[in-house]
């Protein structure tokens, strides 16, 4: 299965956002910070690869689905992100 190129951009731009959260989250631990404000901040981190997680996983299905040849209609790529995000 190939990532189509719309998720995979998607999906690179949320592990960019969460690589420099992860950074942020290291300058903290390294200043000191207040133990609430870094958990906040890598609980970020957490979700934004959850997200990049399921969307690959949201694309992967689609094109399954979209396969299928029972005739209904499939699933858009943002319903089956919302229902695995439900499931988290």
């Amino acid at each position: 299965m190939k990532v189509e190129d719309a998720a995979a951009t998607a999906v690179l731009n949320r592990l960019r956002r969460a690589q420099g959260q992860l950074a942020g989250v290291i300058a903290m631990i390294e200043a000191g910070r207040d133990c609430k404000d870094v958990v906040t901040q890598l609980a970020a981190v957490s979700s934004a690869l959850d997200r990049a997680g399921f969307k690959i996983v949201a694309s992967g299905m689609r094109q399954c689905l979209t396969e299928s040849e029972d005739g209904a209609p499939p699933m858009t790529e943002a319903e089956l992100e919302k229902l695995f995000l439900a499931l988290a």
